[in-house]
């Protein structure tokens, strides 16, 4: 699933001509371009999407969709490594197999 996730800026630097930012997502910190909001600033809070800031969002706003992603694990779903994910879901089949006491090769 690819979300627009609203994240708050921890700062803002150019980088080799281009604006980014630090973002953080509700404890998933990240680098994101600025250059669709060059005027956002550290403290602000930006809807973004596939590393873009594309829409400034109020404070409230952002902490409330942040809370509800949370809240239905979708956070963890956008940010999750999907190879610890692939391993944990690994795992978990690994488990059910021993509990039906299926054999394994």
């Amino acid at each position: 699933m690819c979300l627009a996730v609203p994240g708050r800026v921890l700062d803002v630097e150019d980088r080799d001509g281009t604006r980014m930012a630090t973002v953080d997502f509700g404890g998933v910190v990240k680098e994101v371009c600025l250059e669709y909001l060059p005027d956002l600033k550290p403290g602000e809070y930006a809807i973004v999407h596939v590393g873009f800031a594309l829409q400034k969002l109020d404070e409230e706003s952002a902490k409330r969709t942040l809370e509800l992603f949370e809240t239905l694990g979708l956070l963890q779903e956008e940010f999750a490594d999907p190879w610890e994910a692939a391993e944990a879901e690994l795992s978990e089949w690994q488990t059910q197999d021993d509990v039906h006491g299926e054999a394994r090769p």
